[in-house]
């Protein structure tokens, strides 16, 4: 049986030696990720390796069904101890997959394991990754601490009360500073369900009444104000599909009384009234300083009987290319002539995509802030060493990588931070290629700087950390 090797995707001895002499001991700042803040504060222990890898990874879930197995191993009753071998016995076969390789890395850098999880030697690995998350108590904060994490950005929801984040802001035995992400996707989707429900919600929690646009943007604008009382600086916008739609005043507060009756609303409508929520909370952000995030090109819910039966963010999803360059280009316009763009990171989750959004973030970069617009790290169904190295090759032509924020989780699970290490490791042998076919021929000192950058310096200069 074959072992974890050290050279995984360090391919050329350059490579090798960028990684080893400058990426490998850089901090972690992981600015945006699902992780649950209760479980940072209340610090528990897990259960087994299954509650570890199959509590909450949908990218697992997904998988598995692929190979047919039954639910209850996925998202049902059966013991985080059964889930682990249903699991464990797919693993040999997911050869390409990152998840391979993610588990892998999971089991060498918590565990010291080095051998290929199977069938055969499941119940062993499973007593011993058990013994010692008892033995070392195994908890969220020691993964992050092992893991070498500066800073986390959990994600919420204007209405959280960010309790845990507010016990956690001062207190002393947390290393790692954790952090929260303003996302305001339920008063995005004006058409959905829950958005007549969710605003009695919102003017609750924010004092605010909303019985027009311009209430709710207040609203929103309480709780951001509130969210950067924390340390906060940072948003995320999802977007499942865009289309910019001119508007007046008039328009937008008709649409918003209509969606808050609960009445159907046509897509110029949606589309309108989206326009209108991204360029005033684009402004909120620039005026309170917040990095906009806006993850773009989600099909949510594919598969809407099994979601309807299972629930949302069980695996279901998919990637869509309805977002149009031009839309969010003419969002980026407005705000621009309005004074008000914000620092903004751009994810667009169809692969096909990258390139001609790193062309449209260049366009609007200005004096005085490095990489004000600038291409995200890939995500979602792209964030395995053959996405990561493909962004390199591409947009290092049109957009300069030396000056991206690096890498990210987007994850539920604490022991997803070697993501981070098999970005580095990709990055660095992307650059010994460079160097060996004699493509970058600069000092070693300008090497340094961009690995370093990119690894941690970058993200921390970017979000004021």
């Amino acid at each position: 049986m074959g072992t974890f090797s050290e050279d995984l995707f360090l391919t050329n001895a350059t490579g090798k030696r960028l990684y080893e002499q400058y990426a490998k001991d850089m901090p972690i700042i992981d600015y945006h990720c699902h992780l649950l803040p209760q479980e940072i504060y209340e610090n528990k222990r897990f259960e087994d390796l299954g509650e570890m890898w199959l509590a909450h990874d949908h990218y697992k879930w997904r998988a598995m069904r692929t190979f047919g197995i039954e639910e209850k191993y996925i998202t049902g009753d059966a013991s985080y101890h059964d889930k682990y071998l249903k699991f464990a016995e797919i693993l040999p076969q997911m050869i390409g997959n990152p998840i391979y390789i993610w588990c892998a890395l999971e089991l060498k850098r918590f565990f010291g394991i080095d051998e290929a999880l199977c069938a055969e030697n499941a119940e062993r690995i499973y007593a011993e990754t058990k013994r010692l998350i008892e033995e070392k108590n195994m908890t969220p904060r020691w993964c992050m601490e092992v893991s070498n994490v500066r800073v986390v950005s959990t994600t919420e929801d204007p209405v959280d009360t960010l309790e845990y984040h507010l016990k956690m802001k001062d207190d002393p035995s947390i290393k790692t500073k954790i952090l929260s992400a303003f996302r305001p996707d339920k008063a995005f989707y004006c058409e959905k369900p829950a958005y007549r429900e969710y605003l009695p919600q919102l003017a609750a929690v924010s004092g605010v009444a909303i019985d027009s646009f311009d209430g709710l943007m207040a609203a929103l604008e309480q709780r951001l104000a509130f969210f950067k009382q924390l340390g906060t600086m940072i948003s995320d916008d999802g977007i499942e599909d865009f289309t910019w739609a001119e508007h007046t005043d008039a328009e937008i507060e008709a649409v918003f009384q209509k969606a808050r009756r609960g009445e159907a609303l046509c897509a110029h409508e949606v589309n309108q009234y989206r326009s209108a929520f991204l360029l005033r909370m684009g402004a909120l952000y620039h005026k309170y300083g917040f990095v906009m995030q806006l993850h773009i090109g989600t099909y949510q819910g594919a598969n809407k009987s099994r979601e309807a039966s299972i629930g949302v963010a069980c695996g279901f999803d998919c990637t869509d290319d309805s977002t149009r360059i031009k839309s969010v280009g003419e969002l980026l316009d407005r705000l621009t002539k309005a004074g008000t763009l914000p620092k903004t990171i751009l994810y667009p989750l169809n692969a096909n995509n990258i390139e001609t959004f790193a062309i449209l973030a260049a366009g609007f970069c200005e004096g005085g802030t490095r990489a004000k617009v600038q291409l995200g790290a890939p995500w979602w169904f792209n964030d395995q060493a053959y996405g990561i190295r493909r962004q390199f090759e591409a947009v290092a032509n049109l957009y300069p990588i030396s000056l991206s924020v690096g890498m990210l989780t987007d994850s539920r699970s604490f022991l997803s931070y070697p993501r981070h290490e098999l970005y580095r490791r990709v990055l660095c042998s992307y650059l010994g290629d460079l160097v060996e076919r004699g493509e970058y021929f600069s000092d070693e000192k300008e090497l340094e700087k961009t690995v370093k950058n990119i690894c941690y310096n970058n993200a921390k200069e970017f979000f004021g950390l």
